[in-house]
């Protein structure tokens, strides 16, 4: 009951500070530096317990949070461009020519853990300013936190509806080997309950213009799929590191990683579908 209630309110305050932080957009952009550092310091805490490897998890952070700086400024239409990523191109080679140095068992394994990690957690994240800032047509900063808000809402309905659909109506596993406690039921549910939400966050939001009601299904229907990857994603991680939770830093709730696992996925593909859509 103690864990349930510590749950119940770890919950609602990640959910109201992350709304709080993307109604405005240095906000957002603050909270997912942090988020996008204390996520990668997180992982590379994770992959140093294997034999052999040793990441530099100060550099690798910094890098991973310059990247998502960079992105935030470039997609904002600052005035330096491309030149933004200069820097993180220069701690990239620094992280692999390090490795000449350190004398480490497996530097493979190190490039490879490090690369993995800008991979999988600094370039999605950054894609949340590739969803939301752009350059207005005044040549000013514009920023639309309809369309991260609405990525997290369906990530956060399509949980809820797969729980509740699955605990009903559950019997056919989605993938025994990696996550046995999914079913295809639960995902069917959830993907009902997020179309739903699509459609009414379509019709409360045709006047501004930004994707028809159909295109919001289309949009709610994309990060149900890429969601409920990126959490069987992260599935395969822990399962093949031996750990039930990434970590311990939100009560209840596990680490960044067992919170934003699906983002991690969803976004990069609600980004394609977006601009996708822009080329028709």
């Amino acid at each position: 009951m103690k864990n349930l209630i510590l749950r119940t309110i770890t919950g609602i305050l990640f959910v109201v500070v992350l709304v709080a932080c993307l109604l405005h957009p240095l906000s957002m952009v603050a909270l997912f530096a942090v988020i996008t550092g204390l996520t990668l310091w997180e992982f590379t805490g994770l992959v140093n317990n294997i034999k052999g490897v040793s990441t530099n998890r100060f550099i690798s952070v910094v890098a991973g949070v310059y990247f998502f700086l960079a992105m935030a400024f470039f997609s904002a239409g600052n005035v330096y461009g491309a030149v933004l990523f200069i820097p993180y191109l220069l701690v990239i080679i620094y992280l692999f020519i390090s490795e000449l140095y350190k004398k480490a068992p497996n530097p493979i394994e190190n490039w490879a853990f490090t690369m993995l990690g800008q991979m999988y957690i600094a370039l999605p994240f950054s894609t949340i300013s590739m969803f939301s800032l752009s350059t207005g047509a005044d040549g000013m900063p514009a920023y639309n936190y309809i369309l991260p808000l609405s990525v997290f809402i369906f990530l956060w309905t399509n949980d809820t509806g797969a729980y509740c659909f699955g605990s009903m109506l559950g019997r056919h596993k989605l993938f025994p080997r990696i996550s046995p406690g999914k079913t295809w039921e639960g995902s069917v549910g959830g993907g009902i309950v997020v179309l739903i939400a699509a459609g009414i966050i379509g019709w409360l939001t045709q006047a501004d213009g930004v994707m028809t009601i159909a295109e919001w299904l289309g949009l709610g229907l994309v990060v149900v799929v890429f969601g409920t990857w990126g959490d069987l994603v992260e599935s395969l991680f822990k399962r093949t590191l031996g750990i039930k939770d990434s970590g311990n830093i939100l009560p209840g709730h596990g680490g960044m990683l067992d919170r934003f696992d699906s983002s991690l996925i969803a976004f990069p593909a609600a980004v394609i579908y977006f601009y996708t859509l822009s080329l028709f």
